[in-house]
This record gives structure tokens, C-alpha cells and sequence, in this order.
């Protein structure tokens, strides 16, 4: 028979906006064999400012400076940034490095030849670019985010044009720390089982485009209904009070004033009686702005690896930020319906995001808390910090309050907002 794990741990770090989780399992003899699962953050804890640093010394030292593998899920700043490296060569990604992961597992978008492959279908290729350009947008929202202070767009926009920026040092050290890489997509033949004794891993996503091409209509339909927006009002901009509708076709040169007889004034001499006007349009282009930025968001999120852990008889579902988009490529096999059923522990996806957790998810898990209770109750862990994504005013806002009080009432739920009140940065979660 298999040598099979004897016990199994769940070290969650409290690292503010963002993931770090390291799963641990312990053999007879006394080896261990350690799993990092995302390292990241968009905003620290407020009395934890070197809470990355000092993760990466905390995951060095229980590690005994020695990972088995590296799994970062997608290259959104709050899973990746923990992976960064400095010139001086003690930056936390540094240290990292040091435990020589045998293993680094990344979403197949993050494949360093895909755009010169010649045996990538030319939809991947493309689809990769298009991530690449819109990360460059996003570094354009992030920059110009503070004009839009008065009008309350500036805090959304920067943390989450920040978030989707390349963070090339982390995403670096990430392709080449590995003595081996794999860029996975769902139903891949994952080495990580080989290193595991006794563990089963199953890639549930996300799907390639040939697969589905789900993970890209998000920004497909959005692409038609935001990146119009954002060109009219950088004409607005550029001439002032103009006309040109909803999407203008006509020329700059072309294109006339809303009042041809008025008196013309430059954007920093407006008349007391346009100056509504103009905050309306300012309005406007933030709110634009910020569903673009949102729709960035998402199709990264998308692209999230989701892994199953099996062994003992229990089930550990990771399924980073993976949305509705992501997930339809699984939830369209029965099979793999069937395989989640009894979960026994849930990484609740997007940190509490009501959309990363889909009702037919939700609704296959059978470990749930019954009226009267079970003794098997699943568990559900998320990493969090309430008030830096969305608003409660229309139902966006991280974690979810409606998502919380389910979880609450039929899980064992756990969140890392428990630990912000102490000096804690991790806690450990028995799991066999």
C-alpha cells in the first residue's frame, strides 16, 4: 500500500487584501512536504506593514527552508506579490526562492514562449496579448486615478488598477524558481501527485480557450460596452464640450461644439454655470473608468488555476479567484460535480466575492451544516479585508455580506480578519 499522509495542515496567513496559504503534509519518519498556494497582497493589515517579509521568514523557518511546490493561481498583484524580488537579494520573494520549490504551477496564460509557440493555437496567442495590453491600461488608471478624489473614484481605482499592473520581478521569479514549471489548464496531468505520496491533485481549471471560450466573454461584452466609453470621454477631454454620441465616427477635426456661439473656455476657465456640467462629465469617465478596471479584474481572475486535493479520504478545494466564467467548464462535467460533493475544506474564492462562489458551487457541496448539526461539517476559510473592493450600496462590496452569513451558518468558517486584532500572522487549521 501507498505511504499515505498521516496528518495535514492548513497554514493561513493573515496578509491583508490578498492570499497566502501553505498546506503541509506530515509522513511517518517525520518528513513533510509543504505546498505554497498564492503569495500576495494589495493592501497590508494596518499594524502589520512587513507582514510579507515577515511571512516569507515565517514559511522559510516551518518549512525548514525546503517547499515542495509553488502554486500562484494568476498574476493578480494580491496572489503574486509575495513572490517579489529586490536588487539586494533580501526582498520576500528572495527567500522564497531559497526553499527551491521543486514544483511551480501557473495558469497556462503565464506560459513564458506561448506568444512564439508555434504549436499554441493562435486564439492563445491573442488572448494573451490582450492581457498584456490591458495590464498596460491599467497602469494608465492607476497613474491618473487621483483626478477623480471629489468625485470618489480615486481609492477604487487605484487599488484596482494596482492590483492588475505586472509586477515583472514577481512573475519572473516565479517562471524560473522551480527546478520544474508547469502552466496548467483543466483536466492536466499535474506532476504534483508524484511528490505527494498518497495525495491525488486534480486541475479543474481553468479551461483553455479550445476548452471554453467562457473565461474571455466577459471581456468580450465588455469590450463593446466600456471601451468606447473611455475613448468618447478622452474626446471630451481633448476638445472640450463636444458632441459625438456614444461612440463617434467622425473626425476630431470634424466634430462641432454642443453651443457653437458661446464663448469658448479652456477647461481650467469654465463659467460658474458649466462647472455642474463638468463634474457630470468627470462622473461620467470615472464610472467608466471603473467598470473597465472592474472588467480587467475579472477576465485575470479567470484566468485562476482551481486544484482539488484528495487523500484520507478527504477533499481540499483551492480555487484562487476563479469566477462564474471559469467555473462553467467544470460545472458542465458530471463528473466533476460528482468529485465535489464532499469537499471537506473550501479556500472561498475572491476572497469573499459573491460571483467567485457560484450557487451551483455552492449548492453540490453535501458536507454543509444541517438544523441539527454534523459532526462532518465542511470548512471554509477565506483571506480578506473588509472595505478596499466594491460597495455595500450595490451589492459589490469583498467579503460579501450576504455570501459571509450563508458560509457562517452552514460551515465551519474561518476568515483571517480574526487575527487583526492581534500579532499574529498565520493560524493553523487541523485537517487530519
Amino acid at each position: 500500500m501507498a505511504q499515505e499522509p498521516e496528518t495535514a495542515i492548513l497554514r493561513v496567513y493573515h496578509v491583508g487584501f490578498g492570499d497566502c496559504f501553505l498546506l503541509t503534509f506530515g509522513y511517518a519518519g517525520g518528513d513533510r512536504k509543504h505546498v505554497l498556494i498564492d503569495f500576495g497582497s494589495t493592501q497590508m493589515p494596518e499594524n502589520k506593514p512587513e507582514v510579507l517579509q515577515q511571512t516569507a521568514a515565517d514559511i522559510r523557518e516551518f518549512t525548514g527552508g525546503r517547499l515542495t511546490a509553488v502554486v500562484a493561481t494568476h498574476r493578480h498583484k494580491d496572489h503574486i506579490e509575495g513572490f517579489r524580488t529586490t536588487d539586494g537579494g533580501d526582498g520576500p520573494g528572495d527567500l522564497i526562492r531559497q526553499c527551491q520549490p521543486d514544483l511551480v504551477i501557473q495558469p497556462w496564460t503565464e506560459e513564458p514562449d506561448l506568444e512564439t509557440n508555434a504549436t499554441a493555437p493562435p486564439e492563445h496567442k491573442e488572448f494573451r496579448l490582450a492581457l498584456r495590453n490591458l495590464e498596460a491600461v491599467s497602469g494608465a488608471i492607476h497613474r491618473d486615478a487621483k483626478q477623480f478624489a471629489e468625485s470618489g473614484f480615486a481609492g477604487q481605482l487605484a487599488f484596482l488598477g494596482e492590483n492588475n499592473l505586472p509586477n515583472i520581478k514577481a512573475v519572473r521569479n516565479l517562471q524560473t524558481m522551480g527546478k520544474k514549471a508547469e502552466y496548467v489548464y483543466a483536466n492536466y496531468k499535474t506532476s504534483l501527485p508524484d511528490l505527494l505520496p498518497g495525495v491525488q491533485v486534480s486541475v479543474l481549471g481553468p479551461p483553455t480557450l479550445e476548452q471554453s471560450k467562457a473565461i474571455k466573454k466577459q471581456r468580450s461584452r465588455d469590450e463593446e460596452q466600456f471601451w468606447h466609453l473611455w475613448q468618447t470621454r478622452a474626446l471630451v477631454a481633448k476638445l472640450g464640450f463636444s458632441t459625438g454620441g456614444p461612440q463617434p465616427t467622425i473626425p476630431d477635426t470634424e466634430m462641432q461644439p454642443v453651443f457653437p456661439y458661446a464663448s469658448r473656455y479652456s477647461p481650467g476657465e469654465n463659467p460658474p454655470e458649466a462647472r455642474w456640467f463638468r463634474r457630470k462629465i468627470q462622473e461620467m469617465y470615472g464610472n467608466d473608468l471603473l467598470e473597465l478596471v472592474r472588467t480587467l479584474d475579472k477576465v485575470l481572475n479567470n484566468t485562476s488555476v482551481i486544484l482539488l486535493f484528495e487523500f484520507c479520504g478527504k477533499k481540499l478545494l483551492f480555487p484562487g479567484d476563479a469566477q462564474i466564467e471559469n467555473w462553467s467548464y467544470a460545472l458542465d462535467d458530471d463528473g466533476i460535480c460528482a468529485k465535489l460533493k464532499d469537499v471537506d475544506l473550501y479556500k472561498v474564492g475572491h476572497h469573499g466575492s459573491l460571483n467567485a462562489t457560484p450557487k451551483d458551487l455552492w449548492g453540490l457541496f453535501t458536507r454543509k451544516r444541517a438544523d441539527g448539526g454534523s459532526s462532518a461539517v465542511m470548512k471554509t476559510v477565506v483571506s480578506t479585508l473588509a472595505g478596499k473592493h466594491g460597495h455595500a450600496e450595490d451589492g459589490t462590496e469583498v467579503p460579501r455580506t450576504k455570501l459571509v452569513a450563508e458560509l457562517m451558518k452552514f460551515s465551519d468558517y474561518y476568515t483571517t480578519q480574526a487575527m487583526e486584532s492581534s500579532q499574529d500572522i498565520s493560524h493553523n487549521i487541523q485537517i487530519l
